[in-house]
C-alpha cells in the first residue's frame, strides 16, 4: 500500500528514533511510505483548547498533505484519535463532514495497522521485563489494548508483567498537567509505584505523551526503569 506516515510533534522534536522506528517498520511490510516534508501539529492541542478555527486550517492541511495515500499511521493513540473521529466535528457543511469522516477512515494507529490492516512477523529478540502502560485516548477512543501487546509478545526473550492499574491514567492529559500539576503528579505518582511494583525493567507504552510524563516523574524518584515506545522494541538497533 501506499501509506503515509503522520510523525506527530513529539516524535519530531523529542523522540525521533519512534519515528525512525515506525518508518523501518511500514518499509518492512514492503509498502511505499510517504512522509510529507512540512509536516505540523495535527491540531489536537488546537481542538482541546477551544481553538477551533486553527484546528480546521490544521486539519484541511494534513488532509491535503495525505490525499492520495492509501492509509496513514501514526504512532500516537491520541493523535490518530483526533484525526480518525474528531475532523469532522471541525466542519459546519456536510460535504466538508463526509470528506473528513472519510479521511478519518483510512487513518491507523500504528498498533492497529499493524495487526489488523497489514499484520507482519515480529523477528527481534530482547531479554526484557516490561510492563505495559495504556494510554487514555488510545484505550477509551480507538479500543487500542491487546494490538500492541500482540506485537511484542512476538518478541522473542521479551516478558510483559502486567502493572496494577494499567488503564488508568498516567496523569498527563496534556494541558491537564499544567492546569492542575499538583493532581497531575499525585496521579503521575501513583502511576510510578505501580509501575516499580511490576518489577519491571521497563514501561513501555503507545503515546509519547504519556511516556514522557512518566519518565520525568520516574527520573525525579531516582528510579531505573526505562521507558520506551513500542514500535523502539519490534525493530533491530534500538535500546
Amino acid at each position: 500500500m501506499r501509506v503515509g506516515l503522520f510523525v506527530t510533534c513529539l516524535a519530531d522534536l523529542n523522540r525521533p528514533s519512534v519515528a525512525l522506528a515506525t518508518l523501518t517498520l511500514l518499509e518492512q511490510g514492503g509498502h511505499e511510505v510517504v512522509v510529507p516534508a512540512q509536516q505540523t501539529c495535527c491540531g489536537q492541542p488546537a481542538l482541546n483548547g477551544g481553538h477551533r478555527a486553527l484546528a480546521r486550517q490544521l486539519a484541511q492541511k494534513l488532509m491535503a498533505e495525505f490525499a492520495d495515500c492509501d492509509c496513514v499511521v501514526l504512532p500516537s493513540g491520541s493523535c490518530a484519535a483526533t484525526l480518525r473521529l474528531h475532523y469532522a466535528e471541525l466542519f459546519e457543511q456536510a460535504e466538508e463532514q463526509a470528506r473528513a469522516r472519510q479521511f478519518g477512515s483510512r487513518v491507523y494507529e500504528l498498533s492497529q495497522f499493524l495487526t489488523e490492516v497489514a499484520p507482519q512477523p515480529v523477528t527481534v529478540q530482547r531479554a526484557l521485563r516490561i510492563t505495559y502502560h495504556d494510554s487514555c485516548s488510545g484505550l477509551r477512543e480507538l479500543g487500542i489494548q491487546q494490538q500492541p501487546r500482540a506485537l511484542l509478545q512476538q518478541v522473542a526473550g521479551l516478558e510483559l508483567q502486567e502493572m496494577h492499574e494499567a488503564e488508568q491514567c498516567c496523569g498527563f492529559g496534556g494541558t491537564f498537567a499544567l492546569k492542575y500539576g499538583e493532581l497531575s503528579c499525585k496521579i503521575t505518582d501513583r502511576k510510578c509505584s505501580n509501575i516499580e511494583a511490576s518489577g519491571a525493567d521497563m514501561v513501555v507504552g503507545g503515546d509519547l505523551g504519556c511516556l514522557m510524563n512518566m519518565e520525568g516523574r520516574l527520573r525525579a524518584r531516582g528510579s531505573r526503569v526505562q521507558v520506551r515506545h513500542f514500535a523502539e522494541l519490534l525493530v533491530d538497533g534500538e535500546d
